[in-house]
């Protein structure tokens, strides 16, 4: 994994492969921004007379190559566009987009230098955590040479007080989302549910979690119906993976609850096969999880958390769960399965009544949940629900401030009665599509105990990058949520 050291030397006398700059957009042309300067004057000060003359405008997010003919120890400068000069501080998304941007161009080349505006803490940590998210390569299956290899080592260039703090922290929140690429771009027929525990068994007591795993004999005896159907079909039976966190002076405790389907076919209710190939993402819930607790415990937190992980592989078999089936929930509540592709959330459901055992402050699930999140919000925005309006939008804010897109939503009352069942307390959706993403929250919180407040994460859409790669986030895996479940833990720390 790449690596970033903080240095306070001059830009211009940095040997590495490469320097990041920053640069503006202006009415007469690009500008230098803050960091630039020593790398300017080293230029003669020509910096933006030669990004003029190569037609760069500084728009947020262009890159643009030139070398230096031995004017620098670094052979090349890449300038990434910043925007508009902000009028006061730097938003923090724009810097980890710049960096991330900045460092995926130079994959192949062995170290770099950052210097871009990182003159506070929150900018030092935002350039670091941007520069080692753009970094990321999922190279496991390559065996030819075209692949390049991510840039090695990053030095960043800031004097700023409490840089040091900030970019550990970058640090700690980029080795748990790569944690979490990994594992969703990770092929199903190498991550099935008992190999997924074992990682998070593995990864959970090295962070000094405690961890415990339920097989497919546990989980029927302890009465986790909804997990138990899921996984029937499937020749890789079902796990319940649950990790704690404890701090001696913590005074809150969360429950983080994530969906773990380690591939979806849809069941009997098949999907249709252009829906299925990226379906490898459907336990990108249970990785947030995964690594939002590793990211917990490394910080050293002032909270209590717990982490379950509900994890199953729905294909369709002679064994596997059929339209019209009727199970008994962990939390005593019957349902009755009118599409077996609608199972996330009957995973969740044991998940959430198991949580709430646990007496938390706050439960919070995450899910890639419903296709109807992507037509709703599209493909980098998840929908945020609760059961208290002021808590969903807390959540969107952490969500915002951490750089993931979020948007609030309802769970509209009138909505529910379309769960009704003739032979069970629930359905397991409604007959209508309209509202579907609203109508699977609603479901999920009929299984949330009174009084217990209560938030569900629907990341169908920015789990997994099928476009491009933009700013710091690659093609695939993403590691969507997991840093702003960080940041909810964060919320709470005394």
């Amino acid at each position: 994994m790449t690596t970033v050291r903080l240095n306070t030397t001059d830009s211009a006398s940095l040997d590495t492969g490469a320097v990041i700059v920053g640069i503006h957009s202006g009415p007469d042309g690009p500008r230098p921004a803050p960091g630039a300067g020593g790398i300017d004057e080293a230029l003669g000060g020509k910096l933006a007379v030669t990004l003029t003359a190569m037609g760069v405008k500084g728009k947020a997010g262009e890159i643009a190559k030139f070398p230096t003919f031995g004017a620098l120890p670094a052979p090349l400068v890449v300038a990434v566009g910043l925007g508009d000069e902000p009028e006061g501080a730097y938003d923090l998304e724009t810097l980890r987009r710049a960096a991330g941007e900045a460092v995926r161009s130079l994959a192949g080349t062995a170290s770099a230098a950052l210097a871009l505006p990182a003159g506070t803490a929150e900018e030092a940590g935002a350039v670091a955590l941007g520069a080692l998210l753009g970094a990321y390569a999922f190279t496991k299956y390559r065996t030819t040479g075209e692949q390049q290899e991510p840039v090695g080592e990053l030095t960043l260039l800031s004097g700023a007080e409490g840089a040091e703090q900030a970019v550990a922290r970058a640090s700690v929140l980029a080795e748990s989302v790569t944690l979490v690429r990994d594992l969703v771009n990770m092929p199903p027929s190498d991550l099935w549910p008992a190999r997924l525990a074992e990682i998070a068994e593995q990864a959970g007591g090295e962070a000094g979690l405690a961890v415990e795993v339920l097989d497919e004999k546990a989980l029927r005896e302890g009465g986790y119906g909804g997990i138990v159907a899921v996984g029937q079909g499937s020749a890789n039976p079902p796990r319940l993976v649950r990790l704690s966190y404890t701090h001696p002076e913590a005074a809150k405790t969360l429950a983080f609850v994530g969906k773990g389907i380690t591939f979806d076919s849809g069941g009997l209710s098949l999907k249709p096969s252009a829906s299925m190939d990226w379906m490898k993402s459907d336990m990108g819930g249970a990785g947030a999880v995964l690594g939002a607790m590793l990211g917990v415990a490394r910080l050293g937190l002032k909270v209590n958390v717990v982490g379950y992980m509900c994890l199953a592989e729905n294909m369709p078999s002679g064994t596997a769960q059929r339209p019209s089936d009727v199970f008994t929930s962990f939390s005593g509540k019957t349902v009755e399965v009118l599409d077996t592709d609608a199972e996330g959330r009957l995973v969740l459901i044991d998940g959430i009544a198991r949580a709430a055992q646990d007496n938390p402050d706050l439960i919070v699930d995450v899910a890639t949940l419903t296709g109807a999140q992507i037509v709703a919000l599209g493909w980098r925005t998840a929908g945020v629900m609760a059961n208290d309006d002021e808590l969903r939008e807390r959540i969107v804010e952490i969500a915002a401030e951490q750089g993931e897109g979020a948007w609030g939503m309802p769970l509209p009352e009138e909505l529910r009665k379309g769960l009704d069942s003739q032979v069970a307390d629930i359905a397991n959706l409604q007959p209508e599509r309209w509202g579907s993403m609203l109508t699977a929250g609603i479901f999920l919180r009929e299984f949330v105990p009174d009084g217990v407040k209560w938030a569900h994460i629907d990341m169908a859409g920015p789990a997994f990058n099928k476009a491009q790669p933009y700013g710091y986030t690659p093609k695939g895996g993403t590691g969507a949520i997991t840093r702003t479940l960080v940041g909810i833990a964060e919320s709470y720390a005394g």
